[in-house]
């Protein structure tokens, strides 16, 4: 019986000189798939800008404009990762030689990479406005927990060189007369030392976080009294009042900052799954369409 030589060569398996991975149909879903993106982007924002509007109780709650954006996003995502996978996988060449299994896997790959390479295209678009969008409830936050001295400090020049704060109008209701007509005999020195007073001591409780104490709540109810004319009964009413005002308005600002929290965390968490059904969109319909790529090529040669 004669021998067979079997040598390295002949053992050695047979590698293919082209690559798995084909860049141009890629390249053209990603930029099918980012295209369209881009043009429901504009589109939701049509749609959003409808929802909200300048008068109380038109429009559409932060939560509820929140929600619906992060859902739009989903559709967003849905839509343009399954039309980018798709071209993906039909623009591709037939792969010879190469087992059904490990086809159906370099089809999902293909449709994985065009929605990442859509992705990183779409950020670097709107990668600001995502931003800004997301950092809103933290700015929001940061600005309730700096406390209203933030707000009271922050002075804008008025036409006459003077200085003006969030602290004015409160500053004025308390030391409004209770005759008006005797506004004009008033001593102007007096009353502007006695301003700077109640200012220093409404940007105190305001570092303070808004709590007054009871020696400042005597002090500005004993300034009512003197510059005013009021009863100290009735001036220690006003000044009350005033601090409930200056209560309700801190209480107000933190339950919009901590909606404006809220919504921004359901955006960025609905966000992050829209991206996640974007990608298995993106594959599967990248598999869908090289299968039918192959099915119809074997198809058109059978015909032959």
């Amino acid at each position: 019986m004669q021998a067979t030589l079997v040598t390295s060569e002949d053992s050695a398996p047979t590698e293919s000189s082209s690559s798995a991975v084909s860049w141009g149909p890629i390249v053209a879903g990603a930029f099918a798939a980012s295209t369209l993106t881009f043009i429901l982007m504009l589109l939701g924002s049509g749609l959003g800008l409808s929802m909200v509007s300048p008068w109380s109780g038109a429009g559409a709650s932060a939560t509820t404009f929140a929600v619906t954006t992060a859902v739009w996003l989903v559709i967003v995502q849905w839509l343009s990762s399954g039309v980018g996978g798709y071209l993906t996988g039909r623009l591709r060449t037939k792969w010879v030689g190469v087992h059904t299994d490990e086809t159906y896997f370099r089809d999902t790959a293909h449709g994985f990479l065009a929605w990442a390479l859509a992705t990183l295209l779409v950020a670097g678009v709107l990668g600001s406005a995502l931003s800004a969008a997301l950092s809103t409830g933290v700015q929001a936050v940061s600005t309730v927990a700096a406390g209203a001295a933030t707000g009271a400090s922050a002075g804008a020049a008025t036409k006459d060189g003077g200085a003006f704060d969030s602290t004015s109008y409160y500053v004025d209701a308390l030391f409004r007369p209770a005759d008006p007509t005797k506004l004009a005999a008033a001593n102007t020195d007096s009353d502007a030392a006695a301003t700077t007073q109640a200012s220093r001591i409404l940007l105190a409780s305001a570092a303070n976080g808004g709590e007054f104490t009871a020696d400042d709540s005597a002090y500005l109810a004993q300034l009512v009294a003197a510059r005013t004319g009021l009863s100290q009964a009735d001036a220690k009413a006003r000044v009350d009042a005033m601090i409930a005002k200056v209560k309700d308005a801190k209480v107000k600002a933190q339950q919009a900052a901590d909606t404006a929290r809220k919504a921004s965390a359901t955006f960025a968490l609905l966000g992050a799954l829209s991206l996640v059904v974007g990608a298995f969109i993106a594959s599967v319909a990248a598999a869908l369409g090289g299968r039918q790529r192959d099915d119809e090529e074997a198809i058109f040669l059978t015909g032959q």
